[in-house]
């Protein structure tokens, strides 16, 4: 799918697309921002970087641990940006921005970051290893990447189930909730060809990354992983 078709998807879904998220994880999506946020809390960054912000959901949950770092949230949906937004005057905090901008092509300096976030969003790249290289490229030295995905668990009896909930049930779900089930379709397709565990680290050196580290969450139906420049 083109990323144009896929900006679209999103678009489709903005309004409804946080209440969907925490309806179809059982709201296991806030402790998985919630495990990310305690990470990132010990590196103390001052500037972060949150790719594929989306509604701004991890970057707000960030800010909330991290009361004095400074956050560019960036995605290229405009409508996702605009839910972000409305997030943000309600908040009213001053150290989250959003900007529209393709992950591929970040609009930023050299070694502009001490982190670099993104949530749910690098299977929805055109390149994975484009995007991946963006990120370490805006990245200082010694910096930390940052990729919570989800991914197929490995065991015998949770993989045939969560892939007959990730292709027959949750599509029909989320068009309930959304009225659009074409992107949550997608979806399905996108985490089953997404690369993940030993695949993902061996992905993170190629684009040259140090000490990439996966760690599997709720049996394997999400994934952290971290590296460094």
């Amino acid at each position: 799918m083109t990323s144009e078709n896929i900006q679209k998807l999103f678009a489709s879904i903005a309004p409804r697309y946080a209440l969907a998220n925490h309806l179809l994880s059982g709201g296991i999506d806030y402790w998985w921002r919630y495990h990310v946020t305690k990470k990132i809390a010990t590196w103390k960054p001052k500037e972060l970087l949150d790719v594929a912000t989306g509604d701004g959901a991890l970057a707000f949950a960030i800010a909330k641990k991290n009361r004095t770092t400074k956050i560019i949230g960036v995605d290229f949906c405009r409508e996702m940006l605009a839910c972000a937004d409305q997030t943000k005057a309600k908040k009213k905090n001053d150290l989250i921005t959003f900007l529209e901008a393709d992950g591929m092509e970040l609009p930023f300096d050299e070694k502009s970051f001490d982190v670099v976030t993104i949530a749910f969003g690098l299977r929805n790249m055109d390149s994975f290893e484009r995007a991946l290289s963006e990120m370490r490229r805006v990245l200082r030295p010694g910096g930390h990447l940052l990729i919570l995905d989800f991914s197929i668990p490995t065991a015998p009896l949770l993989k045939p189930l969560y892939r007959f909930y990730l292709h027959h049930l949750l599509p029909r779900f989320a068009s309930w909730i959304t009225g659009k089930s074409a992107a949550y379709e997608y979806m399905g397709a996108s985490i089953e060809t997404f690369p993940s565990g030993d695949a993902m680290k061996a992905l993170l050196k190629k684009c040259h990354f140090t000490r990439p580290v996966a760690e599997p969450l709720t049996g394997g139906i999400v994934s952290v992983y971290i590296a460094q420049k």
